[in-house]
């Protein structure tokens, strides 16, 4: 059995807007083991994305606990969360946020860079990964240059070069057509497979939610277990 790494309890969030409130997140509970593909389900605006915000420590709720290998992340300083990404998260997103001036190797490097690797080491980790990731034809290529596909794809590498324990990943393959979208998830499942990374994905698409191991529905604020 997989070691739960990542324990959300009693997570409430509410967004407010002068004296109106809006309930998203309401008791919200859910555990996350290593190296187990997670999807999160659920209608728009139900807080999918608030709620993998909060996980990446990129949101804070109103109450509630999180706790990552038995780390209290809500007790950590700004600068102690932004220490904690570094080390242990990657992110993807439905829009790759690639830099548009930077080559596609100088994106991947850039994190690795930010976590003190040497630039020999991180160019070598990046060029191993956009080769896992069948890119290494587009090494010296800027965003604007690749395809849709090619361009989450490098964001797929910058997410998991730096072998993050957990990737956070909202509508990655939301915005690519049905054959890249599939074949970017099929590299996701692979790599963090191979990296024994846990992986979290909000995503709408049924299809690639019911590939994953574990699916979690949120509905009326709460988190229910597939």
């Amino acid at each position: 059995m997989s070691k739960v790494i990542l324990k959300a309890q009693h997570i409430v969030k509410n967004y407010r807007e002068g004296k109106i409130q809006t309930p998203v997140l309401q008791d919200a509970n859910l555990e996350i083991s290593a190296g187990v593909m997670n999807a999160i389900i659920g209608r728009s605006g139900s807080g999918k994305s608030t709620l993998l915000h909060i996980l990446g420590t990129l949101d804070t709720p109103d109450s509630g606990q999180l706790f990552f290998e038995e780390q209290d992340l809500l007790k950590l300083n700004d600068k102690a969360k932004s220490a904690f990404r570094a080390k242990n998260l990657g992110f993807v997103y439905q829009f790759h946020h690639l830099l548009q001036d930077f080559t596609a190797v100088e994106n991947v490097m850039m994190p690795l860079l930010i976590a003190g690797y040497s630039k020999k080491d991180a160019q070598q980790r990046a060029l191993e990964y956009l080769s896992k990731v069948g890119l290494s034809h587009q090494l010296n290529a800027l965003p604007a240059e690749m395809s849709g596909g090619e361009r989450q794809r490098a964001a797929i590498a910058r997410a998991l070069c730096a072998h993050p324990k957990l990737i956070l990943a909202d509508e990655p393959t939301g915005n690519l057509d049905a054959q890249n979208a599939s074949s970017v998830f099929a590299l996701f499942k692979e790599l963090s497979r191979k990296d024994g990374a846990a992986v979290i994905m909000v995503t709408h698409d049924q299809s690639l939610a019911e590939q994953c191991d574990e699916i979690f529905t949120i509905k009326e604020g709460r988190v229910i277990h597939a």
